[in-house]
């Protein structure tokens, strides 16, 4: 049996490892240092930006995100619905409600129109478009429709490092976004995340919150409730230098994609993730879509097949209007995220995966389609 082939493992060299090494040979090892600051602002010139926070993980930026545009108990914030659950979650976190929006079939991502009929209402708050699979939402629509509005635009970028929409980097757009290092990301701290902004006040006010909201008195003092969030120095160590090949990663994987769609988009009923016009992903995950009455078969045999011989699939992310916690959660449309994930198949995708291994992948898929 040949090794296992993961759906999107962690990129790690040994150049990575001597970035963790001197981190922690510093003697900054708490979350504080010179390497966090560092790291800051880099990831600010890479979306484009002029202030960004190292956090303990993608959701936190998000729940600071709306914590310090006082979105809570009351408020309701508009979430793509096709998304993880995180994005959802972080509104929980606050008491607010989430209102969830459909997605439009050109990119999989929140549908302009519809946001701007929902908004219309005039009791919805903020609103949180997703990057999808590292893909870029519409934002020269959606950022106008906000501004008209009068709603807080957040980014959700947490896939879409290294990506671009319309000549802009993704992380650029709204009041603010969220990146994330999960392990299975672009670039990996291990866990971590970021929050970034061209507001300065916002910045530090999320930067304040992250560290429990300690005031500057020799004693703890605290005005506010605080959280958790900040990230250490010795993760920001490995982020700097993962960040620093933030385009070879992007490029493997846009390579990939271009390998499924050459090797395996001439079968019957196989489609993939479009790329929206002005537009270019990250291609975190190449996702295939296979419509059963004209494939004879379908995704769940498709993914069995790939897991028996060790190789990871996943479905899509299960949008959120269907899942158990979210039901009796407004839903704005449902057509097209339902699709998607009815059909749709993420194939692995990693920067690490071998020309071999999507050669292995590719096979397995055809096999199931030559049945």
């Amino acid at each position: 049996m040949s090794d296992r082939i993961w759906l999107s493992p962690p990129d790690v060299d040994e150049a990575d490892e001597r970035a963790v090494l001197a981190a922690i040979r510093s003697g900054w090892v708490a979350p504080a240092g010179p390497e966090i600051g560092a790291f800051e602002e880099e990831l600010a010139q890479a979306t484009g930006r002029r202030h960004a926070v190292a956090l303990s993980s993608g959701t936190a930026a998000l729940h600071l995100a709306l914590v310090v545009n006082g979105i809570g108990p009351g408020s309701k914030v508009a979430v793509q619905s096709l998304t993880f659950a995180a994005t959802a979650n972080a509104v929980m976190y606050t008491g607010a409600d989430p209102v969830f929006i459909d997605s439009e079939r050109s990119s999989w991502n929140l549908d302009p129109d519809l946001l701007d009929r929902r908004l219309a209402a005039g009791d919805i708050d903020a609103v949180i478009p997703v990057d999808l699979y590292g893909q870029p939402a519409d934002y020269s629509a959606i950022v106008e429709i906000c501004r008209r509005h009068g709603v807080v635009l957040i980014e959700d970028a947490a896939e879409a490092l290294g990506a671009g929409h319309a000549g802009r980097p993704a992380g650029s757009f709204g009041q603010a976004a969220v990146l994330s290092f999960n392990g299975n990301k672009i670039i990996t701290t291990s866990g971590g995340g970021a929050y970034v902004t061209d507001d300065p006040v916002l910045a530090e006010r999320v930067r304040h919150l992250s560290t429990q909201a300690r005031e500057p008195a020799p004693h703890y003092e605290h005005v506010d409730v605080g959280y958790n969030y900040r990230m250490s120095n010795l993760l920001a160590g490995l982020g700097r230098r993962q960040l620093s090949d933030l385009d070879r990663r992007v490029a493997r994987r846009r390579d990939h994609n271009a390998f499924y769609r050459s090797a395996l988009g001439d079968l019957a009923g196989v489609g993939f993730q479009p790329e929206a016009p002005g537009n270019t992903s990250t291609c975190w995950l190449s996702v295939m879509t296979i419509d059963p009455p004209v494939a004879g078969t379908d995704p769940t045999q498709v993914r069995l097949a790939l897991e028996a011989v060790d190789i990871e699939a996943r479905p899509t992310w299960k949008p959120m209007h269907l899942q158990p916690v979210y039901a009796g959660a407004e839903m704005v449309g449902g057509e097209v995220a339902g699709w998607v994930f009815a059909h749709g198949l993420c194939l692995p995708s990693g920067s690490t995966l071998t020309d071999a291994d999507r050669e292995r992948v590719a096979g397995v898929v055809r096999s199931c389609f030559e049945r």
